[in-house]
């Protein structure tokens, strides 16, 4: 019998607007690389927040600025976050995410630095700061229905433990959670190739099946135009063959193991899109781990399942990001990255179920508010995702 049934629930922040987080973080948000310095400077003036610098923001457009502005309103948007300040260079842009964030009808202010200075700004920021930090630890966890939660998965560094240990496991994990209606997401479109009809043929029904497709196809065609008749060099990557997967396909049938062995993929969604109804949703993404939690987060996702064979260290700064290993010589040599050891399974002393179940109880343990490894190491890695050079 699974750890998890219909009737099991968790302890999570409900937000106004009805969705459910399992962190409470005040976050500073830089609009844009120039406004990193006055978020950090608040973040080190106010206990409690957490800014999140990132490289981006300046002369895009098009559809990476698109992306650009849903990634960062999503990111302040996740339920993980209970209120957000904004600072930018200047006050236009800045607005646009703080109106984007506000819909969610969390606190949110902005503040842009032409005109002020860092000086200036670094004050307002810091007083406006305070307050939603005294805001945030006011609320409390509520008793919310597991329907509720909403995970999403990755994998990285992966090696031959990855496709017949770990990601079997999180595909196992997926199977449980799948029918009790919670919202599931995997991606990394790039690490389909190869088996993608195998996904397509879980599609839930014709339409899903065509998006999938237009989606994998967009990504041919991109490297098409480059030119590039394989992915050699990034796919597999060294990494990667060092831990025995020698193509792409095989590299591909190995990550589409996370899916697990019942779950339909019921929907489809671009980067950093936010899903419309429960089920399990397909992401366009790149594989890069970083790059494809942050639009996770930014989707709005909760909590992430990372498997690893190699042994990926990456966290997040909105999201909790627990990592499991079905390699033992990873688990022994970086044990304190990992938490879930699920190596009994390739040693026959587990199986499966009790694998998916021992990832579920440590999901359980995170999402009522046990830090992960990464949370506890500080590891806050947040990357955007470009698609065209700055103009």
């Amino acid at each position: 019998m699974s750890v998890i049934d219909q009737d099991t629930t968790f302890w999570g922040y409900r937000r106004d607007n009805g969705r459910v987080g399992v962190r409470n973080h005040v976050i500073i948000l830089p609009l844009d690389d120039l406004s990193n310095a006055a978020a950090e400077a608040v973040a080190a003036a106010i206990k409690g927040t957490m800014a999140i610098p990132h490289p981006y923001g300046r002369l895009q457009f098009g559809p990476d600025l698109d992306l650009h502005f849903r990634t960062l309103i999503g990111a302040g948007s996740n339920p993980n976050v209970a209120a957000v300040v904004v600072i930018g260079i200047e006050e236009g842009w800045t607005k646009k995410v703080v109106d984007g964030i506000a819909q969610t009808g969390k606190p949110v202010v902005g503040f842009g630095i032409e005109g002020h200075g860092d000086h200036d700004t670094i004050m307002r920021a810091s007083k406006a700061a305070r307050e939603f930090v005294q805001y945030a630890t006011a609320l409390h966890r509520v008793e919310c229905p597991i329907n509720e939660l909403w995970v999403s998965t990755k994998c990285g560094e992966s090696d031959t433990t990855s496709g017949c240990g770990a990601n079997p496991t999180v595909g196992n994990a997926f199977d449980k959670l799948h029918p009790l209606g919670t919202t599931l997401v995997f991606g990394e479109t790039s690490e389909l190739t190869g088996g993608e009809h195998i996904v397509a043929a879980r599609c839930a029904n014709d339409d899903v099946r065509h998006q999938f497709m237009a989606m994998f196809e967009r990504y041919q065609g991109m490297i098409d135009r480059w030119k590039t008749s394989d992915l050699s060099e990034s796919q597999p990557t060294k990494g990667n063959i060092a831990g025995g997967l020698t193509t792409i396909e095989e590299k591909a049938l190995g990550n589409i193991q996370k899916i697990g062995k019942q779950c339909t993929v019921d929907g489809v969604l671009d980067k950093a899109e936010a899903p419309t109804h429960p089920g399990l949703w397909f992401m366009d993404s790149s594989s890069a781990a970083a790059e494809m939690v942050t639009l996770c987060a930014a989707a709005g996702y909760v909590v992430h399942f990372f498997p690893t064979g190699q042994g990926n260290v990456i966290g997040n700064p909105i999201v909790p990001v627990i990592k499991l290993c079905a390699n033992p010589r990873t688990v022994r040599l970086m044990s304190e990255h990992m938490d879930v050891d699920c190596s009994g399974l390739l040693q026959r002393e587990q199986t499966l179920d009790q694998t998916g179940d021992k990832l579920l109880e440590c999901m359980l343990a995170t999402i009522n508010g046990r830090w992960t490894a990464a949370e506890a190491l500080g590891h806050r890695e947040f990357v955007l995702t470009r698609i065209h050079e700055s103009a």
